[in-house]
């Protein structure tokens, strides 16, 4: 009982965290004319929402964890219990500190308007990072000392950031395709194919530093191909990477086919794209479901014994 809700809380956690942020850097990068408010309110909505889902679960998250290391449910109503997690272990005062920032991450965005000044968006921009990278100094990174706990501390924190820009960010670019192209018609919608660009670009920076950093991570944690091949973890390991791998297929078709054709299409007749922009949509759904399989798998690899030494 105690495994299985921890597992479900860290997913939901990963999940809330992980579309927060990419929500949160998406206008910085994708919408260099200015944010259309039609997106602006959409973004704002989903962000308060992922924001509460993300406070809610981290209580859960620490709630489980503090039940693994006492023994049981029970315990986690004693305030002495609680206090001394917090109080006594790393993963305690970590999560205290993230559970704060998540708090002022809700009121912040409770209290922005649906056109929210640049001010405030810096503000959003800045917790949402911080909550999404401070899931680093409670994991397994915690493991090393010194040098090496800084150095794996640091790619634990660049991996989730990168993974936050891409998954997070396939959620606002599924609702501009869902919402069509600009047209003189409705001029306030979002010039699809410069969003697609900058997207993709992004996704470079983030796939290299995804690579890079799980490389840095798998040294720490694995140790050996052996250790890969025979333990729990590394076996789990393997399925995220086969589910990255797909991903990277998906990403692939929708910049080398679907991308060209839709902007031909485009050039040829407004109308026409229609068709390539419900199956670049699919593909981006695509993206998003084996995104939260990998999620899971990463909610799973958190709560066994890592690979190396084994």
């Amino acid at each position: 009982m105690i495994d299985l809700g921890l597992v479900t809380a860290r997913f939901i956690h990963y999940a809330a965290s992980t579309a927060l942020a990419g929500i949160a850097f998406f206008p910085i990068y994708a919408c260099a004319g200015g944010e259309p408010p039609e997106l602006a309110r959409w973004r704002n909505k989903l962000m308060v929402w992922s924001a509460i889902l993300a406070l809610i679960s981290g209580l859960g998250w620490f709630a489980f964890a503090a039940a693994n290391m006492s023994g049981g449910l029970a315990d986690v109503a004693d305030l002495e219990v609680i206090a001394s997690v917090i109080r006594d272990t790393g993963f305690g005062g970590v999560w205290a500190a993230r559970m704060v920032v998540a708090t002022v991450l809700v009121a912040t965005l409770l209290r922005r308007s649906s056109r929210a000044g640049a001010d405030r968006d810096k503000v959003t921009f800045l917790l949402a990072a911080g909550l999404l990278a401070s899931l680093a100094g409670a994991g397994h990174s915690q493991m090393a000392e010194g040098w090496a706990s800084a150095l794996h501390v640091t790619a634990d924190a660049a991996h989730l950031l990168a993974a936050g820009a891409w998954l997070g960010g396939l959620a606002p670019l599924g609702f501009i395709l869902r919402r069509g192209a600009a047209t003189p018609a409705r001029p306030t919608c979002v010039d699809i194919d410069s969003v697609l660009i900058r997207f993709s670009g992004m996704g470079y920076v983030a796939v290299a530093t995804l690579i890079g950093t799980g490389l840095v991570n798998s040294w720490f944690l694995v140790g050996s191909i052996s250790s890969l091949l025979h333990s729990t973890y590394g076996q789990i390991l393997i399925a995220k990477l086969a589910l990255f791998a797909s991903m990277l297929a998906l990403a692939a078709a929708n910049k080398f086919w679907l991308m060209p054709a839709l902007e031909a299409s485009r050039r040829r007749d407004l109308d026409g794209s229609d068709l390539w922009r419900r199956r670049l949509r699919t593909h981006v759904l695509g993206e998003q479901s084996l995104g939260l399989l990998v999620l899971l798998s990463v909610s799973v690899l958190g709560t066994i014994r890592p690979a190396i030494g084994q």
